[in-house]
């Protein structure tokens, strides 16, 4: 291999990342939401990314292993409700909307304006297709 640098010329060295300090992960807000129009409500909510926890109990419902279950029976019972429940916020306060005890009443809900926001939930949540195709066990 031929050295085509000039004599004069120094080679370019990328920067090196900055690596950042416990300090610095805990206090930046990285937790991001969107506000969405649900025509068949006739508004607007806003809908939060879910954290680390709360996916991972979002997950260990699906899965069955939530209140002492086994984890041999997945749970998608109101899958979009409850994901609803987990990810809308009163955009003053930035508190949940919805306790669990609202997921069988929505549930009655329209199921497009339900995967509307699920589908913004799952995006901004980082949770793929093939996230919900091994949730779903295929």
């Amino acid at each position: 291999m031929t050295d085509t640098t000039s004599p004069d010329t120094e080679p370019t060295v990328p920067p090196l990342p900055a690596f950042l300090s416990r300090d610095a992960i805990f206090d930046v807000s990285d937790i991001d939401f969107e506000d969405v129009p649900v025509p068949q409500w006739g508004g607007t909510v806003r809908v939060q990314a879910l954290t680390g926890r709360e996916r991972d109990k979002f997950e260990a419902e699906i899965n069955g292993f939530a209140r002492g279950g086994s984890g041999k029976k997945k749970n998608f019972d109101n899958f979009r409700a409850r994901l609803v429940v987990a990810s809308v916020i009163d955009p003053e306060t930035g508190a949940l909307m919805f306790g669990a005890s609202d997921v069988a009443k929505l549930g009655q809900k329209s199921s497009k304006a339900l995967t509307l926001i699920a589908d913004v939930a799952q995006r901004l949540s980082g949770l793929s297709d093939e996230d919900a195709e091994e949730l779903a066990g295929e």
